[in-house]
């Protein structure tokens, strides 16, 4: 992403110029865009328009347009954008209050303005502008007849691509139509990392399986690419790191990215952070119920007793379409902060984003335990029964 200009005022009200540069910039633009903003950008419009001689026609004229947002659609496989409101801003093709849908791409340029930007939202953009944070890991999770290409970029994890092959069983004495519809997944699996693995920015390749799979793949792949001088693979074969997932399930990934030697590799990346940080907070809930809290209301209360080491939050709380709502959540990561805790925002498009969205979205590792508000749930409880 690249940000062209900001201008805001004393109360934190005005507009920022961005260019959205890559895919990944698109997730970025939607989760900065909330109901009741205001964006500027050019768009596509159908214009009818009468010649002289008094025949209708239509053109489709590019104009810029400024709209009050109603409706934002964001498609994450395809990483479109659409931003759907009504026009608040002169125009010779479109009238005041008229509706009108703008698509955001990368590669073109939008003024967003608000009443107010809030830390969350401004954290946001920097960390969108900010090179370092580019997709660098990839992750093939597969078993046999079944695999999931995708790459784990530091906001959300795309799915590229599924390879499903039946594979019958082997039977007695006759294994050749189980060997040779292995072969075949194999080679549609090889097909699928060269299709949508960029290798010049991906750091590591991981690819994680239950038993033996991965290993026979590997061994595949690199023979394959031996026979035919696959100059992209023999290159990038120290990319390729085999770890232990327990299916070829999009879902086994986070248990890929918790291997120690997974971890160590991806030491840089907030995908790897993301997921460490909710691994601690299970073990805390585990062994030390009274410093692993989940609730916003919970979370609140251990927050008030300056107790939080490590707030975790979901970004999806921040599209919440109640302000107050809203600016509840941003309070209270602004307060964790100045209290010297950690934040970690994840994404809901992350495996371990959608783990968090199962405990409420909001979650909370405590610097000392905090009985009394267990006890008082427990108390509260006991006389509801």
């Amino acid at each position: 992403m690249k940000l062209v200009r900001k201008d805001l005022e004393k109360d934190n009200a005005g507009q920022v110029t961005l260019i959205p540069e890559e895919p990944e910039d698109m997730w970025h633009t939607y989760n900065l865009l909330q109901v009741g903003d205001s964006l500027r950008a050019s768009t596509i419009r159908k214009v009818q328009t009468e010649s002289s001689t008094g025949s209708v026609g239509s053109n489709r004229i590019r104009t810029t347009l400024t709209l009050c947002v109603e409706t934002i659609d964001f498609d994450s496989q395809a990483c479109q954008l659409r931003v759907k409101g009504t026009n608040i801003q002169e125009n010779e093709y479109v009238k005041m209050g008229a509706y009108h849908t703008i698509e955001l791409e990368p590669n073109r340029q939008f003024t967003l303005a608000k009443k107010q930007w809030d830390s969350v939202v401004l954290e946001r953009i920097e960390q969108a502008c900010d090179p370092a944070w580019s997709a660098d890991v990839a992750a093939v999770v597969m078993q046999e007849g079944l695999a999931h290409v995708c790459l784990v970029t530091p906001s959300m994890t795309l799915t590229r691509a599924k390879v499903e092959v039946n594979i019958p069983r082997k039977r007695k004495g006759n294994c050749s139509q189980h060997d040779r519809a292995l072969e075949r997944f194999y080679e549609q699996v090889v097909q699928a990392i060269q299709r949508h693995i960029n290798f010049e920015v991906v750091k590591c390749v991981l690819v994680a399986s239950p038993g033996f799979v991965r290993e026979q793949f590997c061994d595949y792949m690199f023979q394959q690419a031996v026979k035919t001088d696959n100059k992209l693979l023999l290159e990038n074969r120290s990319k390729f790191l085999q770890v232990h997932a327990s299916s070829g399930h999009k879902y086994a990934l986070k248990e890929a990215l918790c291997d120690p030697a997974v971890t160590s590799r991806l030491s840089d990346t907030k995908a790897a952070g993301e997921v460490k940080a909710l691994d601690d907070f299970y073990k805390m809930l585990q062994h030390e119920p009274d410093r692993a809290f989940y609730g916003l209301k919970h979370v609140e209360k251990a927050n008030e007793a300056m107790a939080i080491d490590t707030l975790l939050i979901s970004d999806e709380l921040f599209r919440h379409q109640d302000v107050a709502t809203r600016a509840r959540y941003v309070k209270l990561v602004d307060s964790v902060r100045e209290n010297m805790g950690t934040v970690r925002i994840f994404s809901s498009l992350h495996v371990s984003g959608e783990q968090l969205g199962q405990l409420t979205g909001v979650a909370a590792i405590l610097r000392f335990p905090v009985a009394e508000l267990s006890d008082q749930e427990d108390d509260s409880s006991s006389e509801e029964d």
